[in-house]
């Protein structure tokens, strides 16, 4: 897919749900996801967890950063596949659109803010990615 200095083009589909990015101490209980829930991602280390959750499902208390959306690369993609994460962002951030990346066995996920989504998807396009 990646040849010498050739950056992939991805296709990438728009979640439809707004995300929140939560933050919680190791030391404190976190939430498990819910059974119809269509993201979750949870990172745990020895200093933090954070989660990235659909919005709806936040509850009062929590410490959240809000109004995030997430652009899912088509997949699978190999694991020895290079520069798929900068083929994104790299021109996202040129346009000062800022990121919150996310890798799974099987992809990658960009979340971007809502008010920057139509821009990220202008750049994007722009350089030869697909936005569905």
């Amino acid at each position: 897919m990646v040849c010498g200095n050739e950056s992939p083009k991805l296709s990438i589909t728009v979640l439809p749900e707004k995300l929140a990015i939560v933050d919680f101490s190791p030391s404190e209980p976190h939430p498990e996801p819910p059974p119809a829930t269509t993201f979750w991602s949870l990172t745990y280390t020895d200093d933090e967890i954070s989660i990235v959750m659909p919005e709806k499902d936040l509850q009062s208390g929590w410490k959240a950063d809000t109004g995030w959306r997430g652009l899912r690369v088509a997949g699978p993609l190999s694991l020895d596949l290079t520069g798929v994460l900068a083929s994104l962002t790299q021109p996202l951030a040129a346009a000062g659109v800022s990121i919150f990346a996310i890798s799974t066995y099987h992809t990658d996920y960009l979340l971007v803010k809502d008010t920057d989504l139509s821009r990220a998807a202008e750049v994007l396009r722009a350089v030869g990615h697909t936005i569905i």
